[in-house]
């Protein structure tokens, strides 16, 4: 199964709470095969407890570890928001949703920071990137 699929990368979405981006990706990872919905509540858990974003303008809701028995195939989201949402106080333009089954959210982790390991090209993907474009940068080498 693809890791990641252009249909789950959409872009230029209105503002909307943090909260509801989570529910949004998670529906997202449900509807694509990835999870079962009781993530869901883990990508929530999780946020409460330790916020998901990471600064430079990107969130990356993921399950806590106890609701990793809801994976069912490695897989991630991508959702832009041009104008930024408030999660936690910090501002984001990029979430990524996440679910990894064993250590393969490692890998996926490394090719996010090494991809926007600066405010400037998240804000050119928020703002002005295309599925194509997010899809290349996030795709296992190879994938298609």
């Amino acid at each position: 199964m693809q890791i990641i699929k252009k249909e789950n990368i959409v872009l230029g979405l209105a503002p909307e709470s943090h909260e509801d981006a989570i529910r949004r990706c998670g529906k997202m990872l449900v509807s694509s095969g990835y999870v079962n919905e009781k993530y869901i509540e883990g990508m929530l858990a999780r946020d409460k407890s330790f916020s998901t974003s990471i600064g430079n303008a990107i969130a990356i809701p993921h399950g806590e570890m106890e609701y990793k028995k809801e994976i069912l195939n490695t897989g991630l989201v991508v959702c832009t928001y041009p104008k930024g949402i408030s999660w936690n106080g910090d501002k984001v333009k990029l979430v990524i949703g996440i679910a990894a089954k064993g250590d393969e959210h490692l890998e996926i982790l490394g090719k996010i920071v090494d991809a926007f390991e600066d405010e400037s090209a998240v804000d050119a993907i928020a703002t002005g990137g295309s599925v194509e474009a997010v899809y290349k940068i996030l795709a296992p080498n190879g994938e298609e």
